[in-house]
């Protein structure tokens, strides 16, 4: 199994156009002049996911007014994040990437220790871009839960 490279602050963000839940378009580019968080997560509807989607859901209102967009990547059909999105009222663009094109460019796919077995696949990954398409910020293998207050706390997003 070979890891994909794993970006670090000051990294030019690889550029990418995915499907989002309603079957639009999105790009980084779209992003282009503000501040973006991406997070990769492994599946839609399962509860880790569910509990980090939320979270960031629920703390958008002060991510949004600190300057930062949030979208956030997964292997899922856009099918399963339109009823993802719908059941959990996520209303922050949710990207289908099941080639794993961009997980993979992003680092966010490889070995991963899961109840003590090792296994290949996501690994729950955020990385933050700034306005000028650089990586600001990049987390690796973070929990689903407290993931998103640790992430305000690093990026100084006040309550």
């Amino acid at each position: 199994m070979t890891d994909y490279p794993r970006l670090v602050a000051g990294d030019a963000a690889p550029a990418f156009t995915l499907s989002d839940q309603n079957g639009d378009s999105v790009s980084l580019s779209d992003f282009s002049g503000e501040r973006v968080i991406v997070y990769f997560y492994p599946a839609a509807m399962t509860p880790g996911c569910t509990t980090q989607a939320c979270d960031f859901r629920d703390n958008l209102a002060s991510l949004q007014s600190a300057g930062y967009r949030v979208v956030g990547v997964s292997k899922d059909s856009p099918e399963k994040l339109a009823a993802f999105a719908e059941r959990d009222a996520l209303t922050f663009p949710l990207l289908s990437d099941e080639d794993l094109t961009v997980h993979k460019a992003y680092g966010a796919y490889g070995e991963k220790n899961s109840y003590g077995r090792i296994l290949t696949g996501t690994l729950r990954s955020t990385v933050v871009v700034d306005e000028t398409g650089a990586v600001q910020l990049a987390l690796y293998n973070v929990k689903a839960t407290g993931h998103v207050g640790m992430l305000r706390r690093k990026l100084g997003v006040d309550d």
